[in-house]
């Protein structure tokens, strides 16, 4: 049942492909592990923008980090043992990754080089950190999903300040998962994949949570709610993997949009870009391509401090 009218359906285009040169038809450890032994031969995720208008994916079981140009010429940007997972590009230039089992880390664009920036809580290592949200003043949100879900709802929500200080917002999550900040900066929204909900968590400046809450629930499936994105009039965008489509909520959660792929399920996360900042672009995951379309309202630049 459903309290709102049917949402407006919005198409989407493949925009680009991950070349074949780039495909690996083998096995994996994450495919092992997250797939059930299948044969994937890439898995994109993480999508942001440089301010040159290049478009960064990472390859989670192959460790890869991808730059597209704006001629669509793909290439390899670094390649090194780990699982990445989330992408997010400051203004300064500077790339921030969650990775799955390495934590936070650093790439610099120029050199492929990887540091670790935050490996560890006290010593004990994160349950398998997804993805990230910078605030203009510089702190960065990030999930810690690992395996958890409905039989063990122990995800965990950090900020990681500008200073230096970790905070644990959240730690009763199941599966968190994609997660944005709304325009004020006011609320924190997580995807919470394995029981189909977004919460909306209101943020304070020490590291007490109150009053967090479901802000929509999906309504359910084979997989549950991504990547999230904001737009300019706080419309929150919800990559739906189990239903190959994006749904987009108004600022009080009724369903406005459904943006539909053109090519497989896999819709795991999204990314504003173009020249008005109108261009909606998802990675569909499972067959390799970045899909595109046209929104009815532009995107909001992720910003962050200088």
């Amino acid at each position: 049942m459903s309290f709102f009218s049917p949402p407006q359906n919005i198409a989407t285009e493949v925009y680009a492909s991950l070349p074949d040169r780039y495909r690996r038809d083998r096995r994996s450890d994450w495919a092992d592990a997250n797939k059930g032994g299948a044969v994937v031969d890439s898995f994109l995720e993480g999508p942001s923008f440089d301010r040159e208008g290049n478009l960064y994916v990472v390859d989670i079981p192959f460790g890869r980090v991808f730059r597209v140009d704006p001629d669509r010429t793909w290439s390899v940007v670094t390649e090194y043992e780990g699982w990445p997972n989330g992408l997010k590009i400051r203004r300064d230039g500077r790339i921030f990754i969650t990775d799955y089992r390495l934590g936070v880390l650093e790439l610099n664009p120029a050199s492929g080089r990887i540091k670790p920036v935050l490996a560890n809580i006290r010593s004990e290592g994160f349950k398998g950190v997804n993805d990230l949200i910078l605030a203009r003043n510089g702190d960065l949100f990030f999930t810690d999903h690992g395996q958890t879900g409905l039989q063990d709802a122990s995800g965990r929500v950090y900020r990681w300040t500008s200073d230096g200080r970790l905070d644990c917002l959240i730690d009763v999550a199941p599966g968190p998962n994609g997660i944005v900040l709304n325009g004020a900066e006011t609320h924190l929204y997580v995807a919470m994949t394995r029981s189909c909900q977004v919460w909306r968590i209101p943020l304070t400046r020490d590291s007490r949570v109150s009053k967090a809450q479901v802000f929509v629930q999906l309504s359910g499936g084979i997989s549950g709610p991504d990547g999230l994105a904001m737009d300019g009039q706080d419309n929150l965008l919800v990559c739906d993997p189990g239903h190959g489509s994006v749904w987009v909520f108004d600022r009080l959660g009724e369903p406005l949009y459904r943006v539909r792929s053109c090519a497989g399920l896999a819709t795991t996360n999204l990314a504003f870009g173009g020249k008005d900042m109108r261009e909606l672009y998802i990675t569909e995951s499972e067959s390799g391509q970045i899909l595109r379309a046209r929104m009815p309202v532009p995107g909001r630049p992720l910003v962050s401090h200088d």
